[in-house]
């Protein structure tokens, strides 16, 4: 090939390139606004879900200290009703067997877990991602699914797989990334609460 093919050549690449990346910047931020939309609408469902009663979900502007170096708080919410304070959310981070694991966890302020939802994860289907799954019960009678038996436990108490939590059949490392992500969710919190007027 002729050195003036080649130039030519690498000039109809460039262009290529060029109208390619121009096209996938339109398309991003045309998109990226709907995008923003959906996952607030996502987030403040999920808010609602943890704390049906709450009117009123406030983002916390401090930084709430993780007593768990392994997990990360993303976002914390105070969660209010009649503008009364009535628990926190915590969307927190922990990792797991495919990699990270993000959980929205509700601390009431009478020092329980009202709720818990997986937001996020890369655990192996039919495995660790039995811990999302409103179909995979650790208990068949009572109907409880995996991320079902937090709610009602106590924010003080050890979260031990196998002990006083449920694993899920062959994905302990997902059952104690989940567990790890809750303790520290809910220690932190209480923390917060009793600091913010908010336990009971």
């Amino acid at each position: 090939m002729k050195a003036g093919e080649i130039v030519k050549l690498g000039l109809v690449l460039t262009i290529y390139a060029a109208a390619a990346c121009a096209g996938l910047a339109l398309v991003y931020s045309g998109t990226r606004e709907t995008i923003a939309q959906r996952t607030q609408a996502d987030l403040e469902a999920a808010l609602k879900e943890l704390f049906p009663a709450a009117d009123g979900f406030d983002e916390i502007d401090e930084t709430i200290t993780s007593p768990e170096a392994a997990v990360s708080f993303e976002k914390q919410y105070a969660v209010k009703q009649g503008g009364r304070i009535i628990g926190a959310a915590l969307r927190a981070r922990g990792g797991s067997y495919g990699g990270p694991i993000t959980v929205l966890v509700g601390i009431s302020a009478d020092g329980t877990i009202s709720r818990i939802k997986i937001m996020e994860h890369a655990d192996t289907p039919g495995l660790g991602a039995n811990a999302a799954s409103p179909d995979y019960f650790i208990d068949q009678d009572g109907s409880t699914t995996f991320y079902g038996q937090f709610a009602g436990k106590a924010a003080a108490d050890p979260f031990e797989v196998k002990s006083d939590v449920a694993a899920i059949t062959a994905a302990t490392i997902t059952s104690r990334a989940v567990a790890a992500v809750v303790k520290a969710s809910g220690e932190a919190a209480l923390e917060w609460l009793g600091k913010n007027g908010g336990t009971q």
